[in-house]
């Protein structure tokens, strides 16, 4: 069975340390208790695994025990083999591969000027037009689209929104979300905890809310904004700026960037705020 699993910076999963191409076995394998545990469905794995700061994998599965809730796509097994490492854009369009093949809450257009909406759970809605929307408000699931001035939106958990035109938007507010895009003047906005908005177009911004979470962008003249505690926001070409004024925070960026950094107490109070740039030296 292939299934797709999460794991921490390292390639770790509880303390384990996998290796891409290796094959791990374990006599036992009992859902939540023992084996090696993975998800079907590409999204589910954020649950436990959150798009901020995670790496994903494409999973052989042999002596599988699944889930009896028809809902439920975890399941483990007594032997893995870890095929390749995958990135949150190869997930998302797992996902919609997945929703597509086992269930008919889909919709699909590939005209301009055009809107794709559902509103079930593990739904998805995809277009590739020019001007277009695709929207969903269930649980688990896609919006995504690839044509200019376009909007793909959700507010679903363990949701993803994905464009790759320019002017485009991808916004949901659920938690374990990811909102991406690859087009200039872009924005991925999401207020979900856990979350990650992520755009490499220039002029983008990227920004999210939530608690751990992880607003990232490469494009010129680019902003990544978060406010939640424990989050960070990256940027990487020159005069970008990164924004965070939760508690426990991190601002990164290369040199010539700018960063806004916000000292709290336990309570919530400001402290102290500085803005910085990025010299190879002192910062």
């Amino acid at each position: 069975m292939i299934a797709y699993k999460g794991f921490d910076k390292d390639l770790k999963c509880k303390g384990f340390q996998y290796e891409i191409g290796k094959t791990y076995e374990e006599p036992e394998a009992e859902l939540c208790k023992c084996g090696f545990h993975a998800c079907k469905y590409p999204l589910d794995v954020f649950m436990y695994y959150a798009p901020s700061s995670s790496r994903y994998c494409v999973v052989e599965l042999e002596d599988v025990s699944e889930s009896t809730d028809a809902n439920e796509t975890k399941c483990c097994a007594k032997k893995i083999t870890i095929l390749r490492e995958i990135t949150v854009n190869d997930m998302i369009q797992a996902s919609v591969s997945y929703l597509k093949k086992h269930y008919n809450f889909n919709t699909t257009n590939t005209g301009s000027q055009s809107a794709a909406t559902n509103t079930g759970d593990q739904s998805a809605a995809t277009n590739t037009g020019y001007r277009s929307a695709a929207t969903n408000t269930g649980d688990r699931s896609v919006a995504t689209n690839t044509g200019y001035r376009s909007a793909a939106t959700n507010t679903g958990f363990q949701s993803a929104a994905s464009n790759t035109g320019n002017w485009s938007t991808a916004t949901n507010t659920g938690n374990w979300s990811t909102a991406t895009n690859t087009g200039s003047r872009s924005a991925a906005t999401n207020t979900g905890y856990r979350s990650a908005a992520t755009n490499t177009g220039d002029q983008s911004a990227a920004t999210n809310t939530g608690s751990r979470s992880v607003a990232s962008n490469t494009g010129f003249q680019s902003a990544a904004t978060n406010t939640g505690d424990w989050g960070t926001a990256e940027v990487s070409c020159k005069e970008s700026v990164a924004i965070v004024t939760g508690r426990q925070s991190k601002a990164a960026g290369n040199i010539g960037c700018w960063l806004v950094l916000t000292e709290r107490v336990t309570n919530g109070c400001v402290l102290n705020m500085q803005a910085v740039k990025v010299d190879g030296n002192t910062i």
